[in-house]
């Protein structure tokens, strides 16, 4: 019986490590992509206010760069939230990795 509890503890205390190690992951690289939109939305404005038509035309990638990191903003947390589920419930879990390919992890909550 309290080895049974020990377990449970060590599980436990395992899955939340798993968690932060994530949860850091993650908002790391939502920071940088922030970070890097927050430079393109001045490089926009710039241009936009310079009204050469160069610069206008060089807006339409950036934009749809902004876009693109907005989307991938959203995946990330969308991952985050399913390992955060998955954790909680034992599932297993696809994890995207810095690489772009993703990787399954199972979670067992104690007994």
């Amino acid at each position: 019986m309290e080895d049974d509890l020990f377990s449970e503890i060590a599980n436990d205390e395992q899955i939340e490590n798993m968690v932060v190690k994530t949860f850091q992951k993650s908002s790391g690289q939502v920071q940088n992509i922030l970070d890097q939109n927050m430079l393109l939305i001045n490089e926009i404005n710039q241009n936009h206010e310079s009204k050469i038509p160069n610069n206008l035309t060089r807006n339409m990638g950036l934009i749809r760069e902004l876009n693109n990191n907005i989307r991938r903003v959203v995946d990330l947390s969308s991952s985050f939230t399913k390992f955060l589920e998955a954790s909680s419930e034992g599932e297993s879990v696809g994890v995207t990795k810095s690489d772009g390919r993703v990787g399954h992890k199972r979670f067992r909550p104690g007994n």
